[in-house]
Parts: C-alpha cells; sequence; structure tokens
C-alpha cells in the first residue's frame, strides 16, 4: 500500500468514526429527552414506565381535588371514563385548572403507584382539550363499549 492511499485510508476510517460518535452522541441525548404520553388506562395497566418521566393526561374527577396541609400540596384524580389515577402535585396550579378539566401533568409514577406530578398545564379556552388527552377518551371510550 502506497503512502497516499494509507493515509486517505486512515482519514475516511477517522471521518466515520468521528460521524459514528456524533450520531451515538445524538440519539443518546435525543433518548433521555422523549417525553412519552399516557392515559390512566394504560398507567393502570401497568405500560407506563416505572421511575422515569413521562405525561399523563385526562380528565380531573368532580370532587377529588383536595389540599391536604396549609401548603401549596394538593391531590387530585384524572380519569379517562374507564380508569382512575390519584395525582400529587405541589406548587401553583395553572388559573384555568379545575374539576371537570382536561389537564396534562408530567412527572412520574411512585412506588405507591400514585403519580408525582412536577408540572401541570391545564387548557387555555373553553373549546380547547389537548390532542392526546382527546384521543385518550376516545380509545378509553371505545374500550369501555367493547
Amino acid at each position: 500500500m502506497t503512502p497516499l492511499r494509507r493515509q486517505r485510508f486512515i482519514l475516511v476510517g477517522l471521518l466515520v468514526l468521528g460521524v459514528s460518535v456524533a450520531l451515538g452522541l445524538a440519539l443518546l441525548a435525543l433518548r433521555e429527552n422523549i417525553n412519552l404520553f399516557f392515559s390512566p388506562t394504560q398507567v393502570k395497566a401497568g405500560e407506563a414506565p416505572q421511575q422515569a418521566n413521562f405525561r399523563l393526561g385526562g380528565m380531573v374527577v368532580e370532587g377529588s381535588v383536595q389540599r391536604p396541609d396549609a401548603d401549596l400540596s394538593v391531590e387530585f384524580v384524572l380519569t379517562d371514563t374507564v380508569e382512575q389515577v390519584t395525582v400529587t402535585y405541589k406548587g401553583f396550579l395553572p388559573d384555568l385548572f379545575r374539576e371537570g378539566q382536561g389537564i396534562v401533568a408530567q412527572g412520574m409514577l411512585n412506588s405507591n403507584g400514585i403519580f408525582e406530578a412536577k408540572q401541570v398545564l391545564a387548557k387555555h379556552d373553553e373549546n380547547y382539550m389537548p390532542p392526546e388527552v382527546a384521543d385518550a377518551l376516545k380509545k378509553a371510550k371505545e374500550m369501555g363499549l367493547k
């Protein structure tokens, strides 16, 4: 092998290695930042990841909002009309949060099966419902009819 050919071979090899490392790092970063959506039915079925962040969406059950302490803690129940999941949250709730409202909460399940939310998002007007919540409610209704 001539020195020029060897030099080109090494250069191409280093280029392929560099692209592979960059692609691997990009995929790793994307995997860590993926935030999947689950409905209460999927959570109860065990499809939601344990000890990993995900989004949970549904309707706040009427009469389920409780404030156990004098601090900013709140506990409520989310439903997709088939299953229910208890959610705890510590912080200020959005102004539009209320019972019977569609919401999306971001957080993780604890060992007791209670969803510990880090963020709660409520709809922004009377006609809007997050698409994930609307789809989950539709699927749950279809499953309940079968």
